[in-house]
């Protein structure tokens, strides 16, 4: 019984403090209320008997009750759970009670006033053949409770609903006030079924119909419950008519996350057209990170799908998929997929020194280049750094190198990365530069400047390994740094400035790719870093960067100041083992013009050096000129490398 009930009984019972106590003690508390009772009721019969011994209580003259049936057996039932804990003390009381002989005196049940109705006596031998039937139950109940823990969970599961079935069916017949209100039920279901019929003007089926012929289509070893799902997009099993599927072609460069691969549609950033391939096709074909993959997609946005969640999987939701998947993958980086699983894997490239020469010169009066070629000459596969102050003119600089390779060697693949850059500045190398620009602006979270770094770089080291050269101009490293010092999560190991130790690894790997492959292929990353800046971060990066290049170009904020472009420190820039890249009798004249730099400071230097290129119309006729006007110097350094 729930509490509330308990409850009722009590205050009917005409117990007092009742709300605040538990269930336990509450029937506790009934009990004890129903034995002074029953004790009560005992000694006045015996004290009435003793008083009047001729007077004898006879069934016919007990007053009838007006109890309401279904009352009377709920109380009844209530009593039952109430008195099972001590079943034998009030079946022997009870027993007592009904066989009480004919010459007992007659009790006034008037003078009873307990508070309840009391439920009818019943005959000795009712309640002997209740305890027969129930000993008969239990002795058929227990081999087939030995039969039930043999068989698996499915068959316990077919057993049971028969058994539920036969217990309501039972239940049903005992309880003629709940058949009566099943009974009621079904009228009114039926009768509803009937209005319903006629306002739509179909035939009406009876509920009692209904479940014949659904408990006829049944079959009687298995009835599936509702909640399975079975057959729940073809109902009739008919044979479904599907739509032909329409591919279209589609093309992008790949990226490959921990638990994502995205092909990107719209540049190297992610944009709304992407497509999704999946883990399972990305290593059935051999895809790397900065392939350029074509392949097909269906037709139209992506359909929805359903997914059940929940114990039983009763909770379900429509999921729409926010990308289009791949549906197969036609060529990668322009082969066919078999061939692009045989190439090489770039770490697995062998890097030398840069051998071959990347001439910047291109016409007289672009004289950053002939400068450049000079002081610090760039080859393939050259890992160089142009530290630069502000305003020192590093972003025109890097444009003139673009265009000069651009001009001077078209066979180079051109990538100008720009990171957290101005707006206007991305604008103007996408017009002034013929290469591939990819761009991060600074109004973006640091996030897109990391991808977009990662991404490229990943695409330049996959067309190496088809053997191309390509040039990768990076503006600036520094503001990498600092993307990844936001983006990257926090090794707990901080240095000085607020750099996360962790956080310079991935610009290093970035840097670190260039490098002279051995039997073809190249790849050349010059990159800007800021200096001068009053940041304790940006000389922390710097210093991190500073002896893993081979090639630096120093811009000078004093020359910049004096409107003297390019701003080059002359005596501060160089190339190692340049000797590689330039012609053994250019490379004597061009250790004569260090020699004559390291006597005169920034400005004489640059200035002797401007001067002498306006006259000239090449790097060559320059250090003809050169060679003419220093003999001296000449003859002492064939002294000097002859005693050496």
């Amino acid at each position: 019984m729930r509490l509330a009930d308990l409850q009722e009984l009590a205050a009917s019972m005409g117990l007092v403090g009742t709300s605040r106590m538990r269930k336990v003690e509450l029937t506790s508390a009934i009990r004890a209320a129903r034995l002074a009772a029953k004790s009560n009721a005992a000694a006045n019969t015996s004290t009435a008997t003793a008083l009047n011994p001729a007077a004898t209580v006879r069934p016919s003259e007990i007053p009838e009750l007006s109890i309401n049936p279904r009352l009377a057996a709920r109380r009844e039932a209530e009593a039952n759970e109430l008195e099972q804990p001590q079943a034998e003390g009030v079946r022997r009381l009870g027993r007592r009670r009904a066989s009480a002989p004919a010459s007992a005196p007659h009790t006034d049940l008037g003078s009873l006033d307990l508070g309840l109705e009391l439920p009818a006596p019943r005959s000795e031998a009712e309640m002997n053949a209740r305890a027969t039937a129930r000993a008969a139950a239990r002795e058929i109940e227990r081999p087939r409770r030995a039969e039930r823990g043999d068989k698996s969970e499915r068959e316990e599961m077919r057993t049971r609903r028969p058994r539920r079935r036969l217990a309501g069916a039972q239940a049903t017949e005992e309880d003629p006030g709940k058949r009566g209100g099943i009974e009621e039920h079904i009228n009114a279901k039926a009768a509803l079924m009937r209005e319903l019929a006629e306002q739509t003007g179909t035939n009406a089926v009876e509920p009692t119909e209904r479940r014949a012929e659904s408990s006829a289509e049944e079959p009687a070893e298995r009835r599936r419950p509702r909640d399975r799902k079975r057959n729940r997009d073809n109902v009739n099993n008919e044979p479904r008519e599907r739509e032909e599927e329409v591919l279209v072609p589609v093309a992008g460069i790949l990226e490959v996350g921990p638990n994502h691969s995205y092909l990107r549609t719209s540049g190297y950033l992610p944009g709304p057209n992407d497509i999704y391939v999946s883990s399972a096709q990305v290593k059935a074909n051999g895809l790397r990170p900065g392939d350029a993959v074509t392949g097909w997609v269906r037709e139209g946005s992506p359909e929805p799908y359903t997914r059940y969640q929940g114990r039983k999987q009763q909770q379900q939701r429509q999921i729409r998929p926010k990308y289009n998947p791949i549906h197969s993958v036609e060529t990668v980086n322009g082969m066919d997929v078999e061939a692009a699983k045989r190439r090489p894997d770039f770490a697995k490239l062998t890097p030398l020194y840069p051998q071959e020469h990347l001439r910047l010169e291109t016409t007289p009066k672009a004289l950053t280049p002939r400068v450049i070629d000079l002081v610090a000459p760039i080859g393939k596969g050259q890992r160089g750094l142009i530290v630069s102050p502000p305003k020192a003119g590093k972003t025109i600089v890097l444009q003139q190198i673009a265009n000069a390779i651009a001009v001077n060697n078209p066979e180079v693949h051109l990538m100008v990365v720009l990171v957290d850059e101005r707006p206007e500045e991305v604008t103007d190398m996408q017009r002034t530069v013929k290469g591939e620009v990819i761009a991060s602006t600074f109004d973006r979270p640091a996030s897109d400047h990391t991808v977009v770094a990662e991404l490229a770089i990943e695409r330049a080291k996959r067309l190496v390994e088809l053997g191309q050269d390509v040039v990768v101009l990076l503006d600036s490293i520094t503001r990498l740094g600092r993307a990844y010092n936001l983006a990257a999560p926090v090794s707990g190991r901080i240095l000085s400035g607020g750099v996360d130790a962790a956080a310079l690894y991935p610009p290093k790997k970035f840097f670190g790719a260039a490098r002279n492959v051995e039997n073809g292929g190249s790849l050349t990353i010059l990159a800007t870093a800021l200096v001068e800046t009053g940041s304790k971060m940006d000389e922390v990066i710097f210093e991190e960067f500073k002896g893993t290049g081979n090639m630096e170009l120093r811009l000078s904020r004093q020359l910049s100041e004096r409107r003297i472009f390019p701003a080059v420190d002359v005596a501060a820039s160089g190339t190692r083992r340049e000797e590689l890249l330039i012609d053994p009798a250019q490379l004597k004249i061009m250790w004569k013009l260090r020699r004559l730099f390291a006597g005169l400071d920034q400005q004489a230097a640059l200035e002797l050096v401007l001067n002498k290129l306006k006259d000239t119309a090449s790097n060559a006729e320059f250090l003809m000129a050169v060679s003419r006007q220093t003999p001296a110097v000449s003859a002492a350094e064939q002294e000097v490398n002859a005693k050496a």
